[in-house]
């Protein structure tokens, strides 16, 4: 014992030496990871605690391994061998899944935090580009409009071609680029999700030259892509309060003073309805993924990749693994005969979606308002369902 006083004591007088020995430690190849046998060593009795700390079975775990090893794969020189792939993609994996610090990865990883900031964000364009293709947008105008006869067919809202929305990302890296959230820094997340719940775009908005984060569609690439055509004439996205009534975004009816007429309450029943894909989506990503309900401690060009590595996986599992991703009960559901909505697991799980405030619709497009008011009238009458004037009748 006296030995290893002596031992401290003599590295907290020479921090030269302290830095040396966490070096020597961390590039140990025949380290005991904190995680082993859960990681390491997956057997059947590991198995959940395995997908708590990578999001994923050993064997998909395999299936993504053998899709990055050709980009993350370094060799060896005379003096030390890399990091191997398989830790660098377990470590990513488990701080995206988790969000805990550099250092904690360092003590449960043996692996030094500098070589993990370096790379992490490697490692997450090695998924982003080996998944490009489960997150791609629709290219031509007919899979938009097989898009917006799904979400017609599964939540009765024609004209639909996704659902868009924006949340807060808290982050701890103090820049002119970041907004404030409740006393925190913030980026702003802006994702479009398919009836599938993919995400088919998405946008990280740092504040630049934006009032507030409430004007941010306003000046995002995603409405440039819009206005330049990206969707087909008539088609449209609907959206919460946070963005504004245009021909292509549909968002309920509010008002500061009046009270919303019935009509008006089933059109924002129905709307709320087809918009609970993206809702779902943001709870699955925050809760699969904490590293996005964290306040992210890292580099402002690490956050884009950490955000787009996740979005890649979550369609990856969406599309690959089925109900074992969004099993029964992880969504928020509405009852098709009675309206009722049960909550999903999700929302338990997490510290909540951090929404942005309302939008100011004074000024509104007319065509827009009256494309609105058409899909109000249609909701009532031709196009009606038997639960939707319960549920306005709650709301």
């Amino acid at each position: 014992l006296l030995d290893e006083v002596e031992d401290l004591v003599e590295l907290e007088m020479d921090p030269e030496k302290a830095k040396l020995r966490e070096a020597e430690n961390a590039e140990k190849k025949n380290f005991q990871v904190a995680y082993v046998p859960v990681v390491q060593e997956p057997v059947p009795e590991y198995i959940a605690e395995y997908r708590m700390l990578l999001r994923m079975t050993p064997d998909v775990f395999d299936r993504l391994l053998a899709l990055v090893l050709p980009k993350i794969q370094k060799l060896g020189t005379v003096l030390r061998e890399p990091i191997s792939p398989s830790v660098m993609l377990e470590v990513t994996l488990n701080f995206l899944a988790t969000g805990s610090s550099y250092h904690t990865q360092q003590c449960c990883f043996r692996v030094s935090k500098a070589a993990i900031s370096n790379f992490v964000p490697n490692v997450c364009d090695a998924i982003i580009e080996s998944l490009q293709e489960f997150i791609t947008e629709p290219k031509t105008e007919k899979q938009w409009i097989d898009i917006s006869d799904a979400y017609d067919f599964l939540w009765n809202f024609p004209g639909c071609c996704g659902a868009i929305d924006a949340k807060h990302i808290l982050v701890n890296c103090t820049n002119a680029q970041c907004f404030r959230y409740r006393g925190f820094d913030s980026v702003v997340l802006i994702i479009v999700v398919d009836h599938r719940y993919c995400i088919t775009n998405y946008e990280i908005c740092k504040k630049k030259s934006y009032k507030s984060p409430e004007c941010i569609f306003q000046n995002s690439a995603l409405l440039e892509c819009v206005k330049n055509g990206m969707l087909p004439e008539g088609y449209f996205f609907v959206a919460d309060e946070a963005f504004p009534l245009e021909n292509y975004l549909m968002k309920p009816y509010t008002y500061a003073n009046n009270p919303l007429q019935q009509d008006e309450k089933i059109f924002n029943c129905r709307l709320n309805r087809a918009r609970r894909t993206v809702q779902n989506v943001f709870g699955i990503l925050l809760s699969r993924f904490r590293a996005l309900d964290t306040r992210l401690a890292v580099k402002m060009e690490t956050i884009n990749k950490l955000v787009g590595a996740a979005c890649a996986l979550h369609n990856w599992f969406t599309l690959t693994a089925g109900e074992t991703y969004l099993f029964k009960g992880a969504l928020d559901e509405q009852d098709c005969d009675t309206g009722e909505v049960t909550h999903g697991r999700w929302r338990s799980e997490i510290m909540g979606l951090r929404n942005l405030g309302k939008y100011n619709d004074e000024g509104s497009p007319y065509a827009a308002k009256n494309r609105r008011d058409c899909l109000k009238e249609y909701f009532c009458g031709e196009g009606m369902l038997p639960w939707q004037y319960k549920v306005a009748a709650m709301s």
